[in-house]
């Protein structure tokens, strides 16, 4: 167990701007991660292998990309007993993302609305950082990297930024999400289009193929898709992902819905809402993945996930894996062993 409860932590964080309740954060997880102090909330891994995408995962809990976006804390958040740990979203440039205040908090639905829109020190940095991460891996975690496409990048041009990124992560990840789905970066959503999306999945499966056939590492392709689509759209993403070989599919990303919220502080800013008005949707999605996929497809279901219940749901309607992200911040780091152990007990 942490040493230091969450309850204590929480009324101090969420007096700050989330924003700045989250640097503050992952700022101190920067710094005293791998040192003794660490201990102040690691926790003993539950032990739950499973095979997925041909990768061992040594539990089917992990991170969802966005909390660490430029891969600074791995070996500390890796420390609260994530079998699995995904940073990003990167993209090749540096960006400052959306203007601030772009995080908003809706506590009466342990919920967030964010509009950060990518917002990263860039590609290089990024790799600088995962390669500075070691304890995490050394004891077994597994390591997903998560690409976009820069702001300025027009939408015709994605391609080419998702091109340069699957280059610049693959000789350092154990998998790679190619993120199509955040409602925070203009247009980024019409990639998942049945042309478009074809166009995009076409040229990084030969890249990450020809990547592959150079180094002699084998490293899984997945992508990730949006809360909102209807059973067609979902089903014309299963094929293209079937068509191009690509390895998995993450459900979900944050909703553009508000009708979980209305009336609420906040709840008209704009961007993406996460936490428990997600969960629904995630699910409905996943179930409908796995109808259009069929067993064995890889999928991880990510949404609304705020107890160990709430993880074994995911696993029922279909997904193979799950991630954290608002839970976390709402419930700390107890929910991770909570979680892991709920699902190995299915």
């Amino acid at each position: 167990m942490a040493l230091i409860p969450y309850g204590f932590a929480r009324p101090f964080l969420f007096g700050l701007d989330p924003e700045h309740a989250h640097e503050l954060t992952l700022g101190s997880i920067a710094r005293l991660q791998n040192t003794p102090a660490q201990c102040a909330w690691a926790q003993a891994r539950v032990a739950d292998p499973v095979t997925v995408a041909g990768l061992k995962f040594p539990n089917r809990i992990g991170l969802a990309a966005g909390l660490d976006k430029n891969g600074r804390c791995i070996d500390g958040l890796g420390a609260m007993g994530f079998g699995f740990i995904e940073v990003g979203t990167v993209t090749p440039k540096a960006q400052p993302g959306n203007d601030k205040p772009r995080m908003f908090r809706l506590p009466a639905r342990q919920a967030l609305i964010n509009r950060l829109g990518f917002n990263n020190e860039g590609l290089d940095a990024f790799i600088a950082n995962v390669k500075r991460s070691h304890s995490f891996r050394h004891h077994g975690g597994l390591l997903g990297l998560n690409i976009g496409k820069n702001a300025v990048t027009p939408i015709e041009r994605a391609v080419d930024d998702y091109l340069i990124g699957l280059e610049g992560v693959f000789p350092h990840a154990d998998y790679i999400t190619v993120n199509i789905s955040s409602p925070n970066t203009k247009n980024l959503r019409q990639l998942q289009s049945d042309e478009a999306l074809d166009a995009l999945l076409g040229p990084l499966q030969a890249r990450r193929l020809a990547l592959q056939d150079a180094s002699g590492r084998q490293v899984p392709l997945f992508v990730k898709i949006a809360p909102d689509l209807d059973e067609h759209q979902v089903a014309v993403i299963a094929a293209s992902l079937k068509r191009h070989g690509i390895d998995g599919v993450i459900a979900t990303n944050t909703t553009i819905a508000r009708e979980a919220v209305q009336g609420l502080p906040h709840a008209g800013e704009t961007g993406g809402l996460s936490g428990a008005p997600v969960f629904e949707a995630s699910n409905r999605v996943i179930r409908l993945l796995r109808a259009a996929l069929g067993s064995g497809y890889p999928i991880i279901g990510v949404g609304g996930v705020l107890s160990g219940e709430d993880a074994r749901a995911k696993l029922q309607a279909g997904a193979d894996l799950v991630q954290l992200y608002t839970g976390l911040i709402y419930k700390g780091p107890a929910l991770v062993p909570e979680c892991a152990r709920a699902m190995a007990r299915l």
